[in-house]
């Protein structure tokens, strides 16, 4: 059972009418969900989909997704998810580069419409498929190929026996998908992994966080990244636990689903629970169905961890390491104490063996489920996995006696000021633990005497913390080379999809 494909028949069987995906109003059994996507595979067939060729999806988190993309897979298709967030010029590029031979796009959602935004820009548009949060069509439907409600009837073409013959034709070693990297420091990359990469770091990240059928799941990181993907919906085919998206994160409406649905599982970065804990609603809602919290991606505070624990019920709450070539490479285990789980990202899992470069620190990743290769770019390839098959992160850190990692920074992260490396997330790390700081971010900005020096951007929780503060604690806590010597305060900090700070902005 080592392809999508036959992961989503064996839950079809397994686990029946259980819920498989509730995206109100739409609710659909495991079963249903089966029918549903095979129905869509027949569709895509009928558009011309044949096996390793490419479908891109284009929307937010909503069922539609989920069955699109479960049956571009069980049409012997490759998957190529794309960022909401994305231009279309952006979007245009992917579509490419992919080679794309159709386009399952929302229609307007977020005051935007995004095929008419790639018609307007002269942009070449595959055959197109159009969904929107609510299944409705955007103004330009007319132009389209076909649109959701009339999959059926593309579907009728297809006979069923034809997809089930492609599903059951898929191996575990054909190409499952083509995540692009998220392009914080460079044009993006498309990362292929094969079907048994896929199944096999989601079957790692359910074991480890005990996903059971009886969890229900509030997916807020979005499909097109693989947290939302593979350890999200892959997860959910994986163990039969209920796929509930959440298309925009809006923290009010997130409670509600929570105390509504009784979610068990939340994961997110750091600033989604921190969030949480600071509403003023969030008293007045029942949130006690919380059992686990899964995070990453940024500095997680000690003290974070036990307000979640404490004040939002979690039993466990993770930290995890990964990344678009390794999707998920360590993880934390759930009875490591709240310490552990702020300051390491966790050991190996997934089959991976993890080493850091003796001159670097750089993280270096080996192991089955390292990517294929980037798409299309042999260089690339060969300068991020090396002759003995070592992934180079571009991430610094280090491993203890445990064999737990501590990741430190990025490559591009570090500065040097006055002659000395300085790690912004160290930095952080001691800033987290000032009262009156939500959050922060820091980065090297240039200095006539020292070459480099640091500066601190400082979300406030209150209004009374002033740069004297912040500049204090740090010289306490800090060798006087790594103390930031100018502060701005923010409302909020700019960020990639999946809750990372894009650190470029901010030194631009």
């Amino acid at each position: 059972m080592d392809t999508i494909p036959a992961v989503l028949a064996a839950a079809a069987d397994r686990f029946g009418d259980g819920d498989a995906i509730v995206d109100d109003p739409v609710r659909l059994s495991w079963r249903q969900l089966y029918a549903e996507v095979r129905t869509a595979a027949r569709a895509l067939i009928a558009l011309d989909v044949r096996p390793g060729d490419r479908v891109a999806i284009w929307a937010p988190n909503t069922h539609h997704w989920v069955v699109a993309a479960l049956a571009v897979t069980c049409a012997g298709g490759v998957l190529v998810p794309v960022n909401t967030r994305f231009t279309a010029g952006e979007a245009a590029d992917l579509l490419t580069r992919s080679q794309a031979k159709v386009l399952v796009v929302a229609g307007e959602f977020l005051g935007r419409d995004r095929l008419a935004e790639l018609r307007d820009g002269g942009h070449p548009v595959p055959a197109t498929l159009v969904v929107g949060p609510a299944g409705v069509l955007g103004p330009t439907a007319a132009e389209h190929t076909a649109d959701w409600a009339g999959r059926a009837d593309l579907a009728a073409e297809v006979p069923v026996e034809v997809a089930d013959s492609r599903a059951g034709a898929v191996t575990p070693d054909d190409l499952a998908d083509i995540l692009f990297t998220s392009g914080t420091t460079g044009r993006s990359k498309g990362a292929m992994s094969a079907h048994r990469q896929a199944v096999d770091v989601a079957r790692a990240w359910a074991e480890l966080g005990e996903v059971t059928a009886a969890d229900r799941y509030l997916v807020i990181n979005p499909f097109f990244h693989s947290f939302g993907y593979k350890a999200g919906i892959l997860v959910c085919l994986l163990t039969g636990a209920t796929i509930v998206p959440q298309a925009a994160f809006d923290v009010v409406a997130a409670m509600r689903l929570v105390a509504r649905e009784r979610i068990t599982v939340l994961p997110g970065p750091p600033t989604i629970y921190q969030t949480l804990l600071d509403h003023p609603d969030r008293a007045a809602l029942d949130l006690s169905s919380l059992r686990l919290a899964v995070t990453g991606a940024a500095t997680v505070p000690v003290v974070l961890v036990e307000r979640m624990q404490s004040e939002l019920s979690f039993d466990t709450v993770l930290t995890a390491y990964g990344l678009t070539e390794a999707v998920v490479a360590t993880m934390c285990r759930p009875d490591d104490d709240a310490a552990t789980v702020a300051r390491t990202c966790g050991r190996p899992t997934a089959g991976f063996e993890l080493r850091t470069d003796p001159e670097t620190g750089e993280v270096l990743l080996r192991g089955r489920n390292v990517m294929l290769g980037y798409l299309d770019d042999e260089a690339a390839t060969a300068a991020a996995v090396d002759s003995e098959g070592w992934l180079h992160t571009g991430d610094v850190g280090r491993v203890d006696e445990r064999g737990y990692l501590t990741i430190t920074d990025r490559l591009g992260d570090m500065y040097v000021s006055g002659g000395f490396n300085v790690y912004p997330a160290e930095v952080e790390q001691v800033l987290a633990r000032l009262s009156g700081v939500a959050e922060s971010a820091v980065v090297g900005v240039r200095d006539e005497r020292l070459g480099e020096v640091g500066k601190a951007f400082v979300i406030r929780r209150g209004d009374e913390l002033s740069e004297t503060d912040v500049l204090d604690h740090c010289r306490r806590e800090l060798a006087n080379y790594k103390v930031p010597k100018m502060v701005e305060f923010r409302g909020e900090l700019p960020r990639n999809s999946t809750g990372k700070v894009l650190k470029r902005l901010l030194r631009e």
